[in-house]
């Protein structure tokens, strides 16, 4: 190399440091645009929405709601955080304060690594219930800010500047992303797992693994992300080493060789055997957290079959608000309204086609890695149907799924349509919201 040539390669070195921070900035900036007016919108709709429900809303929170746990701060504290405190919230605030109980508890289908931050940011707040509160927002608010910065520049790397706005903007007004601002472990499941795909995207795979096993101690789906990882060590895209010659994927020749990095990857599975271990140690069976979903109807019933039952169940659902009669024999299954009950299962049916058409499209518009995560994940809960409502939370299932809000991002920029979408995806979410914050359930 020339004396000329190697001082251009030393000059472009601190610009490409400079442009490296441009860009870190620009995500920080995007995402702290896309999080602070979206989680304001919703706090705003949730309080308005619980102080103006009637006495007949309340009877899920006499059943379900612990108090003690959600509303330890009295008077306009809990008016502030009370709202967003409801359904799974109170099960993993329990765990927060009291920890796991006995042997076959239902506490035991909720991984340990989101209210065990809470459990340590609150003890450093002096502990106590209020503080626990306090500290399972701020985990939930915090990982979720993270996870839109990382979501931007992963964006960015695959599909450009161009879509990686639109992903966020979807993202946060999409009718199940209260939960990114709720007492709910979905904002660090989220953080997680892009922080697994960003890390193997640039090449730093000790991160790779760590969140990765981060995402299996949060979720038992944490475990599938080993899946795109490896696709991804494999076959790329790897901003840390080129691609040797060979054939693509449909070959099935990697295009990277082994090294001993790979080594990593192997943490993935690290944050479920722990929980795994604790549970065999401490109340003798070590799938505790797999045997108590029958806790809520929740079975294997083969692959996707789910997605037949969800099919079935939005039939009955139109049968049903058509003929406006109660005497469907689907819903003597249902505590519920059969009414609200049928609703629900077409709205969830409609989350699935969703998802469906997105899935498609991930594996069609991103590298391979992307659309085998979103095709895995889906996977498991529609082989896992609840008897009365097949589909049940299916919007949270794919809320996680960054993926399918790249995509989207990017079809919808392409095709001038964002702001429309967001607005119609905005009024859905206010409409979950105010069925959230006045208990009840939502979709």
């Amino acid at each position: 190399m020339t004396q000329e040539a190697t001082q251009a390669v030393g000059a472009t070195r601190p610009l490409a440091g400079v442009f490296a921070r441009v860009r870190a900035s620009e995500a920080v900036r995007m995402a702290w645009r896309a999080f602070v007016w979206s989680r304001l919108a919703i706090l705003l709709v949730a309080i308005f929405a619980a102080l103006s429900a009637g006495v007949a809303t309340q009877r899920n929170a006499a059943k379900f709601d612990l108090p003690a746990v959600t509303s330890p701060l009295g008077g306009f504290g809990d008016v502030i955080v009370e709202p967003l405190a409801h359904w799974d919230a109170v099960w993993y605030l329990t765990i927060a304060n009291q920890g796991y109980d006995g042997a076959d508890s239902p506490r035991h289908a909720f991984f340990p690594l989101y209210p065990m931050l809470a459990r340590g940011l609150g003890e450093l707040g002096g502990g106590g219930a209020g503080a626990l509160l306090l500290a399972a927002y701020a985990v939930s608010l915090a990982a979720f800010f993270a996870a839109l910065v990382l979501l931007y520049r992963l964006t960015t790397l695959e599909l450009g500047r161009r879509a990686a706005w639109p992903a966020l903007l979807l993202l946060c007004v999409f009718p199940a992303s209260l939960y990114f601002g709720a007492p709910y472990s979905e904002s660090l499941f989220l953080l997680c797992s892009v922080g697994a795909f960003y890390a193997a995207r640039t090449g730093n795979w000790a991160w790779a693994g760590v969140a990765a096993a981060g995402a299996s101690a949060t979720r038992s789906a944490g475990i599938l992300l080993l899946l795109p990882l490896a696709v991804i060590y494999l076959y790329g895209p790897r901003a840390d080493a080129p691609a040797r010659a060979g054939s693509r994927l449909g070959g099935f020749a990697p295009r990277h060789g082994l090294r001993p990095n790979a080594l990593w990857l192997a943490l993935a599975p690290a944050g479920l055997l722990a929980y795994a271990t604790y549970l065999g140690l401490t109340y003798g069976d070590p799938l505790s957290f797999s045997h108590v979903q029958g806790f809520w109807n929740r079975d294997f019933a083969g692959p996707l079959v789910g997605a037949w039952d969800g099919a079935g169940a939005a039939y009955d659902g139109v049968r049903q608000l058509l003929s406006g009669s109660r005497d469907v024999a689907y819903f003597e299954q249902s505590a519920g309204d059969p009414f609200r009950v049928a609703a629900q299962n077409i709205a969830l049916f409609g989350f699935l086609c969703f998802a469906l058409v997105a899935a498609v499209g991930v594996l069609r518009r991103l590298p391979f890695a992307y659309g085998l995560y979103v095709v895995t994940a889906l996977m498991l809960p529609l082989s896992y149907p609840v008897t009365a409502q097949p589909l049940m939370s299916l919007p949270r299932f794919v809320a996680v799924l960054f993926p399918i809000f790249m995509w989207l991002g990017l079809v919808c920029e392409e095709r001038r349509l964002t702001d429309r979408v967001a607005i119609a995806s905005a009024v859905v979410l206010g409409l979950f919201v105010t069925q959230f914050a006045t208990w009840q359930w939502v979709a």
